[in-house]
């Protein structure tokens, strides 16, 4: 089993705003399989969907305890499942030092100041976890939790929207390569 989780803030003050692109991806990915998302089964803290995809059984989740509590629903999710974090699951978030439309898969790494990763390594205890960063470009000006929390501008919509059909890309690649090759190949374009 892998566990797919996409970041974001539930409710709909929230919906389609940069901090919710992994959100927008695992929509957009449960789209692809067909995947009906609804009724969503609440468990471990988040909307859950099952879903098969490239010979494997999936979780998709999204954590329904805000961004900053993220680390609570995977956390709940990988111990039930006894997953590894290293092989079984890939967390997509949004990542404010990419330029919007640009996508970046990693084996491991910094959260980077993101605060959902910052509470996923917290409670998983391992930096060791893949994860999508999707670009959403960088704050300008703006606090960053005014830019982060605002909706897209129609120039990044432009960019973004195909950025998730990448992001959903990169998804399969993971489940049919693993990280090593699927890095090679999504992070090329």
């Amino acid at each position: 089993m892998k566990l797919i989780v996409g970041l974001g803030n539930p409710g709909t003050e929230y919906a389609n705003t940069r901090h919710n692109a992994g959100f927008l991806a695992l929509d957009r990915y449960a789209r692809r399989l067909g995947v009906d998302a609804d009724p969503v089964r609440s468990k471990f803290h988040g909307a859950a969907l099952d879903a098969f995809a490239q010979g494997e059984k999936l979780l998709l989740l999204k954590p329904m305890t805000y961004m900053n509590r993220s680390g609570l629903a995977v956390g709940e999710a990988v111990r039930f499942h006894k997953l590894d974090p290293e092989t079984d699951l890939l967390v997509i978030v949004d990542d404010l030092a990419l330029p919007a439309g640009t996508i970046r898969l990693r084996a491991a790494g910094s959260p980077g100041g993101h605060n959902g990763l910052i509470d996923i390594e917290r409670v998983l205890a391992t930096r060791a976890y893949p994860r999508l960063r999707i670009g959403i470009d960088p704050k300008g000006r703006a606090p960053q939790s005014d830019y982060v929390l605002g909706r897209f501008t129609e120039d990044q919509w432009a960019q973004v929207d195909p950025a998730l059909d990448k992001a959903c890309d990169a998804v399969d690649l993971w489940l049919q390569h693993g990280v090593d090759k699927a890095m090679s190949l999504a992070n090329a374009g």
